[in-house]
């Protein structure tokens, strides 16, 4: 069988670890996610963006550029809960825009992530999650996370602008565009199924998925 590298992307809240975890296990692959628990300036960066917003970005690229190494390695298919390149073109972006990046430091990382980016294979499919802020704001309210109680509906929104622009530009391979606001693959098998069968298509370039709200 063909080995496939597939990346999920998508603002917070959008069902991007509910998505891979079950993709993974209905297809088979193998499944990656965001470092939160051994991640060593999380807490500090919470405590102090200014301080610690350089660091953790670092942190970020080097365990994902790792991560995306190992799955792009392995003979296995893999899909991946966030992309490496959201790191530069949203997030790294939205802590210089809101002061909590200087310009020289932004620089400096911009820099590296180029070099090291453009020296990593690229996946075979991103699949773009999307949703309202509102909602994105509702299930960040559900589930009751520590670390994501400071998250305002300006803030999404501001990643989601970024998301805007930077998939306008992106071609670093095809996309499969899905907006998760009436979505529920979770309870909804028949919606998990679509995108299933959408994958295997190996789609060639950017598409948006309709769900219906009635299955």
């Amino acid at each position: 069988m063909t080995k496939h590298l597939v990346l999920v992307a998508g603002n917070i809240g959008t069902g991007k670890t509910s998505l891979t975890e079950r993709l993974g296990g209905r297809l088979g692959w193998r499944t990656a996610f965001e470092s939160v628990a051994d991640n060593p300036y999380l807490a500090d960066f919470y405590g102090d963006m200014r301080q610690w917003g350089f660091h953790l970005q670092i942190f970020f690229l080097g365990h994902r550029a790792e991560q995306h190494l190992e799955l792009a390695n392995d003979a296995q298919s893999a899909i991946a809960d966030r992309s490496i390149y959201e790191d530069a073109h949203i997030f790294a972006r939205a802590l210089h825009h809101l002061g909590n990046l200087s310009e020289r430091d932004y620089v400096a990382y911009r820099t590296i992530f180029d070099l090291v980016v453009g020296n990593l294979p690229r996946p075979d499919l991103l699949i773009y999650l999307k949703a309202p802020v509102p909602v994105l704001m509702e299930r960040i309210h559900q589930r009751g996370r520590e670390m994501e109680r400071s998250i305002s509906a300006d803030y999404l929104g501001l990643l989601e602008s970024f998301y805007d622009e930077w998939m306008g530009g992106f071609n670093a391979c095809p996309v499969l565009t899905i907006r998760t606001e009436d979505l529920d693959f979770v309870h909804k098998p028949k919606h998990l199924d679509i995108v299933v069968n959408r994958i295997q298509d190996r789609l060639a370039g950017k598409e948006d998925v309709v769900f219906p709200t009635d299955t």
